[in-house]
């Protein structure tokens, strides 16, 4: 079962409808009890970091969330979900993440190029990896956001973009993935990323 994590934050709809493609092996939860036995699960949102974050907490996923990831289970974080994995960010404010990937999500700099930053971009692959068969090196992705994660280590990039500078859009650990772009708005190159995931989770 593929469990897709209804914590508050953003339309998990698409996400959904997406994996639908591919099994029909996939629920929303919307309470812990319910992601028990998943196989993999998936954190999506959009909205702010501090307040994601507040939702797992009261919600009481973060433990579950720690867990699953700790024992080899499958996991995929998108946009938000990405975020919240590292172990802080500076939005409106310091707020404490997740802390499973060391790392700060800071904002993208006031300057010459619009922020938020909004619409395609190439994505570079650092290595090969199980979830990116069948896309090429420099695909485009559709991204929105106004904060990136840095990654304390580079070993756990899986993915660059660049917007002003290069910053790291894809991280893979073992079963977990996590993209800053939207692969369920992303087209055939987004879809394929959802493939490969239910493919291996299955």
């Amino acid at each position: 079962m593929i469990t897709v994590i209804d914590y508050g934050m953003g339309n998990l709809r698409s996400v959904v409808k997406a994996i639908e493609i591919y099994t029909r092996d996939v629920k929303i939860a919307r309470n812990v009890s319910e992601i028990k036995g998943a196989k993999a699960l998936i954190l999506p949102g959009d909205g702010a970091f501090g307040a994601a974050m507040e939702n797992l907490k009261s919600g009481g996923w973060i433990d579950p969330i720690k867990e699953h990831i700790a024992s080899g289970g499958y996991f995929l974080g998108i946009c938000l979900g990405y975020q919240l994995l590292f172990s802080s960010s500076e939005e409106f404010g310091s707020h404490e993440g997740l802390n499973i990937i060391p790392g700060r999500v800071v904002r993208f700099p006031d300057g010459e190029l619009k922020v938020p930053h909004m619409g395609w971009n190439a994505v570079q692959f650092t290595r090969e990896s199980k979830f990116m068969r069948g896309i090429s090196n420099g695909a485009h992705f559709y991204f929105i956001h106004t904060f990136y994660p840095v990654p304390e280590s580079r070993e756990v990039i899986l993915g660059e973009a660049e917007y002003g500078k290069p910053f790291a859009c894809v991280i893979e650990r073992g079963n977990m993935i996590a993209t800053q772009f939207h692969p369920e708005k992303s087209h055939s190159a987004g879809l394929k990323i959802i493939e490969n995931f239910v493919r291996e989770s299955q």
